[in-house]
């Protein structure tokens, strides 16, 4: 799963304030109970140390069970124990039993020593030194336990304050996160909606530029840039509309000079027969020539007539099986017609002649017989299949079969085609808010499907 930008600021800011907070607040509590317990280990022994010091002069002989209780009791009362150093008399309230092996080593070897011991889950220290007369050891060692029942509750206390410094560290931090997601993601979001307005072609679309960092430096391009493809874009239609208008100017232009030698090449073909060989297949020529010539015409006024808006329906309410009868019929096209009776759709019979008439003559120039035209009803749609038996359509070639002047032969330097007819029979079918689309069958040749509303939007 791929985390947001704010979910992975939170994220990260989250787990340095919980790092940071632990590093902190683990490392002042460990010394600082350290310490505590450190001062009152070293306040304990002093104090036990000077009360033992109290009892001197002390005169151990002979050494009794009383003596030792009596040691005992004036050194730290129930709490207290003082032993034989080497038999197995004792007196005091403590039980000997706290006192270790290892601490009476320590001890007996004339040390001040000390050792933590647990008593019921209660930490507890228990100090021991050797009773000496003069500079000679008395042969009595005593021992007292010191409770660290306040120092333990405020070692718990530092780890409480510790935890609530890391919760107020956590709480502060993801703060800080939702304020710094705010701070950079407000203008990331604006960029972003401002630049699927731009691509959506609102090339009026800027972005208000805040403060001097990175991100108004980022707002400042995206304006900078959005500014140049305005103005290119701008330049780019205005070079479109000057070609058009050129493209159609000439096309107009050419109409009448065409007019009059198609009908001079009508008066040629009918005296071509009386020629000589030569001058007759030159006077059929310049005729089919011009005949190509008026037809490219007319395409590229068509042609303009779309580009400009100015392309409109006509509509009425059409047979549509008679009207493709009348077109294959008209054309004197030789194919296989499979059209459903009783079809009726509201289009523009004209453009709808067009249409059939590219399609079918399409298949005939560049495909191979037979050419089958199945005229069908599918739900709302009028659907008309033109199929032929050729060697269909490259994958490359499929993408671009309905752009204008576009040879699938680029080695065919021309052909009796203008180039344009897929072209204008696909803006027809949009035109009706239908489509038309190219394939290839599975039987080999390719197969072109128009679909158009019932009723014509």
């Amino acid at each position: 799963m791929r985390l947001g930008l704010r979910t992975r600021l939170l994220l990260a800011f989250a787990l340095l304030s919980v790092v940071t907070a632990a590093a902190v607040a683990g490392a002042g509590y460990v010394r600082a109970r350290d310490a505590i317990v450190q001062r009152a280990q070293d306040n304990a022994v002093i104090e036990t140390t000077n009360r033992v010091q109290r009892l001197y002069p002390l005169d151990t002989t002979p050494l009794s069970a009383a003596l030792l209780r009596q040691v005992a009791g004036a050194v730290s009362g129930r709490e207290g124990v003082a032993l034989a150093s080497g038999g197995g008399l004792s007196g005091g309230g403590l039980d000997p039993a706290v006192v270790t092996d290892e601490l009476r080593a320590k001890v007996g070897q004339g040390r001040v020593a000390w050792q933590r011991v647990d008593l019921g889950g209660t930490t507890a220290l228990v100090i021991g030194m050797r009773l000496r007369v003069d500079t000679r050891p008395s042969g009595v060692e005593v021992y007292v336990l010191r409770r660290l029942t306040a120092e333990a509750e405020a070692v718990g206390g530092l780890a409480r304050d510790a935890w609530l410094i890391g919760g107020a560290g956590l709480l502060f931090g993801l703060l800080l996160a939702l304020l710094a997601a705010r701070s950079v993601l407000g203008p990331v979001r604006e960029l972003r909606t401002a630049a699927r307005r731009l691509g959506e072609g609102d090339l009026d679309t800027r972005i208000e530029v805040r403060g001097t960092d990175e991100l108004a430096e980022v707002s400042r391009t995206f304006n900078t840039t959005a500014e140049s493809l305005r103005a290119h874009v701008a330049e780019l239609r205005a070079l479109e509309a000057d070609a058009r208008r050129f493209v159609a100017d000439v096309s107009h232009e050419l109409r009448t000079p065409l007019a009059a030698m198609a009908a001079v090449t009508d008066v040629l073909d009918a005296e071509a027969a009386d020629l000589p060989e030569v001058a007759g297949q030159a006077v059929r020529l310049v005729s089919r020539e011009t005949q190509n010539l008026a037809r490219l015409v007319d395409d590229l006024i068509e042609v303009s007539r779309f580009d400009s808006g100015a392309a409109g329906l006509a509509v009425d309410e059409v047979d549509v099986a008679e009207a493709v009868r009348a077109t294959l019929r008209v054309r004197g096209f030789d194919v296989d017609a499979d059209l459903s009776p009783a079809v009726l759709a509201t289009l523009d019979p004209r453009r709808l002649d067009v249409i059939v008439a590219n399609l079918v003559g399409n298949a005939l120039r560049h495909g191979a017989p037979p050419v089958a035209v199945t005229l069908t009803r599918s739900g709302g749609d009028v659907v008309i299949e033109v199929a032929d038996h050729g060697p269909g359509l490259d994958e490359e070639v499929l993408p671009h079969v309905f752009d204008r002047l576009y040879k699938a032969d680029t080695a065919r330097g021309r052909s009796e085609g203008s180039g344009l007819g897929l072209a204008i029979a696909w803006e027809n079918a949009r035109l009706h808010g239908g489509a038309l689309t190219a394939a290839n069958r599975a039987g080999g040749g390719a197969v072109f499907t128009l679909r158009l509303p019932v009723a014509a939007r």
